[in-house]
């Protein structure tokens, strides 16, 4: 089983031009309670109007989406009816970190950007029609 972001390393202050970055899920403390779907979904849409056609944010946008994407899985299957009520959601981030197979250096992260968004998209339409979960 591929290594999970959370596990992964430390997220650089300001984004580099390194090609092995390498990017945690948050920085919470060990054992801190997992966001609330609406709150970690929030942080997710803050994505949409980012991306990589500025000039050195690619890496920065490409592991913030990353995080983003492991904190809603995570925030989902925390709560009760979490892994039957968001089973779409899961299955797409979880097929989206399988195909990245545990390596979260910028150059796969870059390689995998359209599934990355592609993602963040699906989620996106498929909680515009589940509003209960995070208004």
């Amino acid at each position: 089983m591929a290594a999970s972001p959370a596990t992964a390393g430390t997220v650089p202050a300001q984004p580099s031009a390194s090609a092995s970055i390498v990017y945690p899920t948050t920085d919470a403390s060990p054992g801190a309670a997992p966001m609330e779907v609406r709150d970690a979904f929030a942080v997710l849409q803050a994505t949409y109007n980012d991306n990589c056609g500025t000039p050195g944010n690619c890496d920065y946008f490409l592991g913030r989406l990353l995080r983003n994407l492991d904190d809603l899985d995570n925030a989902m299957k925390a709560r009760p009816d979490g892994k039957s009520h968001f089973a779409k959601p899961i299955a797409w981030i979880t097929q989206m970190q399988t195909t990245l197979g545990g390596d979260f250096s910028f150059t796969n992260l870059k390689k995998h950007q359209s599934l990355l968004t592609g993602t963040r998209d699906k989620i996106n339409t498929w909680m515009q029609s589940h509003p209960e979960d995070y208004r």
